[in-house]
This record gives C-alpha cells, structure tokens and sequence, in this order.
C-alpha cells in the first residue's frame, strides 16, 4: 500500500538558482558572470553576431560560405576570451591579457577578408610569411578558446595530431601510420586556407545550424517555455506513486528543446523535480540517475537533438528531418526503458504519491500550448524541404512574436519595450551560449584536416577491423567484435572530449571502418551518435552524474551506476541497429511493417534488459530469473528470427520462473 500523499510546492521560489548550478556543474567552463558595461559590451557584441546569423540565412554573403564562416569565426573568437575566464579562480572582469588575446583573434581572424579575400585565396598552396604568421597565431589562439571552454584534453589531441602531421616522416617507415611529413607551412595553408581546416564542416555547421538552435532556444526560454514544459509535466501525473519519476522523464524531454546540452538540462531538471523525488522517499542515489538520463535523454530526441546530429546531416548530405526520422524509435526504446526502471523503482522503495500545488494540464494546455507551435513549425517546414536553418529561424519568429502576445496580456507598463529587451537578449544569450561548440568545431578542424592530408583515418580503420580479425575469420564475429571495439573505442573517446569534438573524430577514424564492413552511412552515423553522446553518463566521468549527485547529495559513483542503469537500453540498442540487416528498420529504413515488428521485438528486450536492472517482474524478481532475462535480451536485441526465437524462449522461461518462486516466496513471507 502506498503512504499517505505528501505534498509540494512547484513554486519557483522555493527551486534552486538554476542559472548558479548550470554555471557550476556544466560541461563547459563557467563563464565569466560579467556585470555593468562589461556586460553590456558582450552582450551588444554578441547581438551584432546574431544579427550576422540571421542575415546570413535571408541574404548570403556574395563571396561565399567560406567567406562567412571566416568572418564569423573573427567576431565569435574574441567573445570567448571576454567572456570565458584562463582558468577558474580568474577575475570576473577581463584582465589586459584578455583583451590582447580578443584583439589578436579579431585581427588574424578577419585577416584574410581584410587584406582582400580573393587574393588570399589565390595564394592557397603558396602563403606569404605574413600569412603564415596570421594562421599560426590563430591556430594559438583556437587551443586557448578551446581549454577556456573546455578544458585541456581536447588542445592537447590537436597538439598531437599536429605533431604527427609535421614529423610522420621520422616514424620508421615500415609502420603504417608514417608518412613524408608536412612542412608547417603546408600545415598552416590546410587550416587556414582550405575548406578541410578551421573553416571546413564542423564549423560550417556551428555557424549555420548550431548557432540558430541555440538562439531559438533562448528565444523559447525566454517566452516562458521551459517553465511551461515543466508545470505541464508536473500536472500530466497527478498523484499516483510513479508519478514522481514519469514527471522528470518528461520534463527532461520537454526542457531539452530549451537547453541543448545534456548537463544543462539535467541540472534544470534536477532543480524543479529533486524536491518531489524526495518527498516520494526516492533514495538520493536512484533520483541522481533518473535526473542524468532523463537530461542525457533530451539530446538524443527529436526535434532538436544534440548539436552532432546537424554534423550528420552535412555529413551525409541528407535533410535533417532524416535525422529526425532515424532517431525517433531509438528515441522511443530510451524513454520506454526509463519508464520500466521508474515503475520498478516505485514498487520497489515503495515510494509515496506526491500532490503538486499546480493547475490541471487542461487549464495548462489552454493557457500555454502554444509553446509546442514553434516546435511544430520546425518538423512541418523540414517536411515541406525548407532548410533547417530556415525553418528554425521561422520558428524563433513565432516564438518571438507568443512571447510578446504573452506580454501584452500581463498589461504591464513598457510591455513592447521589455519584449525587444528580452528578443535581444534572447539573440546574445544563443550566440554565447553557443561559443564553447564554435571553438570546439573549429578545433575540430584541426584533427580532420590532419587525418585528411595524412591518410591517418583508413589506416586506423584498417587497424581497428584488423584487430576483430585477429580474433576470429568468421564475418559474422568480425562485424560484432569490431562493432565493441568501435563502441568502446568512442566511449573512451568521449570520456575526455566534448560530444561533438568525440562525434567528429569516430565519424573519420571508425567510421570507414564499419563502411568497410558494409555498415550503411546511417546507421553507423548514429551509432557513433549515439555512444558519442552516452559518454556523458559514462563512469568515471559521467559530467551528467556529476550534476546529479551534486544536487540530490547522492554519493557520486553510486550515482554514476544508476545513471548507467537507467541508460542500458542507449547502450545496447545502436548496436542492434549494426549488427544486422533488420537492425535497419530502427532507423525506419525499411518498410512500414518491419519497422513494426522490429522494434516491438526490441521493445520486448527493452523490458528484459528492466527487469535485470530494476529487479521486477510481477514482484520483485529475484537472481535467477534476472539471470534468464540477461540472453533474452541479447539475443532479442541481435533482430534475427532464430535469435528472437530463442530470446522469447528465455523470456518465457524467466517469466514462469518467476511466478513460481514469487508463490513460494509469498507463502514463506
């Protein structure tokens, strides 16, 4: 029987700072808390760069894309050293060496439009010395935009790459991976001077697609979204007992169309819904890994996605409604997963059902769906082949143009001066909070130039297949093995750099190694998603858990493993979608009727995987029947008739099992 309902506030005054948290616990480096003309300066800046954006969509620079990106790479660089401290016991207000640093990254950064672009271009292959020194400085200057944002690791694998570039040619030539050696001026031309360096995809990407969603996502914050999403989570479930745990998935889903970061949105999350987990008597531990996976998990869900998937669509020259499309069912299985761990965990600490002080959804729904219009016009205009920076710019107008009708109905004072205010704001606040992804895109460049130019890429993926086969001659045991390898591979990765840094680099070292295996470019485009994303709550790291554990005061590390318990089924399931031809049909790449049953079978072992982890089935499950569910659902998740056979089998098995033992184990009680 469940306890008495306890009650609590969704009051915003009696939540955590979140702003305080995210600046905190967020991947990236806490930023400067800039206050007076500081601030004001930066903010108008970023402003002006916004304004750029949008220009950019409706009225293209003549010159080119390239063109583009080069100036905005000079007006963005210079935000981060005013805007991100040189290490975190810095001063708030930039010192004199912030502002060299601004002023050199304005300069070399706008260097090759400012001495006229078409000739700068015209001496690719050849640059003067003057050009040399421009590009090395920029190079500087994008590592230390790098480490301010986020952190050293990923500086110091450009740093390697970039020796193995310059002295391949002293490795022994018998070793694959030497090569002739690129003098450094060649390796300055390749990043300044030709589309495959700072200025190639991943920043082409940050500077068109990222950029956008990041301000419509302020913009939607800032029209009252995010405390929408939440209050119309909170009163979806009322007072059941599981209610506590479905409010949280939920608002994670709903809050990730504001953040776009993982951290983020589990610090927001864990803010609004950590008082009500509490009071339903959810153990510090399990509340810390639902709020982790249930952030993790809205950068894995469409609409919006995590900032790799727009990497994906240019990637593979593909729309981004495809995107879309191919992450909606592994969407579906990650948050079916969550929903089976919450049920079993309420049954199983015997949490309380919580009343929430809130109006009911109807009235909710009445007074502010419209928030869900914005994001409805994006999926609408991506069908109708409307480009997605197009369409998300649209749909920032709309969310604009609610948030001024919001205003206007308080009947404040001032009320059309105070929307321009926060439109404005909402502008700068997504052109900063998108800075640590531009200087991670643009040293991302730094790594693909190289494996590039190099040939390091094929002869890592040969390696890596290589490696399977030493194991085994079988193809079938050559796809799997190389497939771990490759997972482990990009979680380790991940561990250390940022998602999209981590996406970036598998893409171009594992990736031909599964295309060699016959992996078609979307599944394994987002398997490597997938695992890239999933290094956030991966242990020891696991920045999400971090944030959690920081907010419940949940021990870390316990928290970090039921983070993971909550996330098995992300784990597992990009795998699935690999290791066969029906694992394609996760991806709707098949017919309407094997998407079906494809993923109802993988739904099927979704609820295996749940009873392992959770420890219920009708009751609570005891050793062996969790035992039996373990190749149940392996082998359901494998997608082949014979290994769904035998999986269904186990499944069965572990069911009666279970009845029987849960009999005897109630006559005993």
């Amino acid at each position: 029987m469940a306890g008495p309902v306890e009650r609590v506030s969704s009051s915003p005054e009696e939540r955590p700072d979140v702003a305080e948290l995210v600046a905190e616990y967020d991947e990236e480096r806490p930023s400067r808390r800039l206050t007076g003309r500081w601030e004001l300066g930066v903010r108008v800046a970023a402003l002006a760069v916004a304004l750029l954006v949008l220009k950019q969509v409706f009225d293209p620079f003549a010159k080119g894309n390239q063109f583009y990106l080069v100036v905005f790479l000079g007006l963005t660089l210079p935000l981060v050293f005013l805007g991100y401290r040189p290490w975190r016991s810095a001063a708030d207000r930039p010192g004199p060496l912030d502002w060299v640093l601004a002023l050199v990254a304005l300069l070399v950064g706008l260097y090759p439009v400012l001495g006229g672009y078409d000739a700068f271009l015209d001496r690719q292959g050849q640059l003067s010395a003057l050009d040399v020194v421009a590009g090395a400085l920029l190079l500087v200057l994008v590592l230390e935009a790098c480490r301010r944002t986020t952190g050293l690791v990923l500086p110091v694998v450009c740093l390697v790459f970039l020796a193995y570039a310059y002295y391949g040619g002293y490795l022994p030539q018998g070793w694959a991976v030497a090569h002739a050696g690129i003098d450094f001026s060649h390796v300055v031309n390749a990043l300044y001077n030709d589309a495959s360096g700072f200025f190639g995809t991943p920043l082409d990407v940050a500077a068109t697609y990222i950029v956008l969603f990041t301000i419509y996502g302020a913009v939607l914050d800032s029209s009252g979204a995010g405390k929408f999403f939440v209050d119309i989570s909170f009163a979806a479930f009322r007072n059941s007992r599981t209610a506590p745990g479905r409010t949280a998935a939920l608002s994670g889903f709903l809050l990730g169309t504001v953040s776009g970061s993982g951290t983020a949105t589990t610090v927001s999350l864990g803010a609004v819904t950590w008082p009500m987990l509490r009071k339903a008597g959810y153990p510090r531990e399990n509340a810390g890994g639902l709020l982790a996976a249930s952030g993790i998990g809205a950068i894995l869900s469409p609409p919006t996605l995590g900032a790799a998937a727009f990497i994906i669509a240019e990637y593979l020259q593909t729309s981004y409604l495809d995107v879309l499309l191919w992450a909606t069912v592994p969407t579906l299985l990650y948050y079916l997963g969550i929903v089976l761990a919450v049920e079993a965990d309420a049954r199983r600490f015997g949490a309380k059902p919580v009343a929430v002080d809130s109006p009911s959804a109807w009235k909710l729904l009445l007074r502010g769906g419209y928030h869900f219009l914005s994001l409805g016009i994006i999926v609408l205009f991506l069908a109708l082949d409307i480009p997605p920076f197009a369409a998300v710019v649209y749909a920032t107008g709309v969310a604009a143009l609610f948030a001024l009708v919001a205003r206007w109905r308080s009947r404040e004072d001032g009320f059309l001066l105070a929307w321009l205010r926060s439109v404005a704001d909402a502008l700068s606040s997504g052109v900063r909070g998108a800075l640590p992804v531009i200087a991670v895109c643009a040293a991302a460049g730094i790594i693909t130039s190289t494996i590039t130019k190099t040939g390091l890429g094929q002869v890592l993926a040969s390696a890596l297949v290589g490696a399977a086969r030493a194991v085994s001659s079988n193809p079938t045991a050559v796809l799997a093995l190389t497939v771990v390898f490759a997972a482990v591979a990009v979680g380790v990765l991940g561990l250390a750099v940022p998602v999209t840094a981590s996406f970036i680099i598998s893409w171009v070292v594992i990736g031909p190694a599964l295309a060699d295996l016959g992996v078609a470019a979307p599944e394994r485009a987002m398997f490597i998603f997938y695992y890239a994303v999933l290094s956030e709550v991966t242990p020891p790291t696991a920045l999400a858990a971090v944030a959690a554990a920081a907010i419940t005061g949940g021990a870390v590390m316990r928290t970090m493993w039921q983070t993971w318990k909550y996330t098995l089924p992300a784990f597992l399931v990009p795998i699935a979608f690999v290791l066969t031809d029906n694992g394609s049909a996760l991806l709707l790449q098949r017919s309407a009727v094997d998407a079906v049953w494809v993923t109802a079978v993988s739904a099927l072992g979704v609820a295996a995987l749940a009873v392992v982890t959770g420890g219920w089935l009708v009751g609570r499950a005891g050793l062996p029947e969790r035992l039996l569910c373990v190749p149940a659902a392996l082998l359901l998740l494998y997608l082949q008739p014979t290994t769904i056979a035998v999986g269904i089998g186990f499944l069965a098995v572990a069911v009666v099992v279970h009845l029987v033992l849960r009999k005897g184990r109630t006559q005993d009680a």
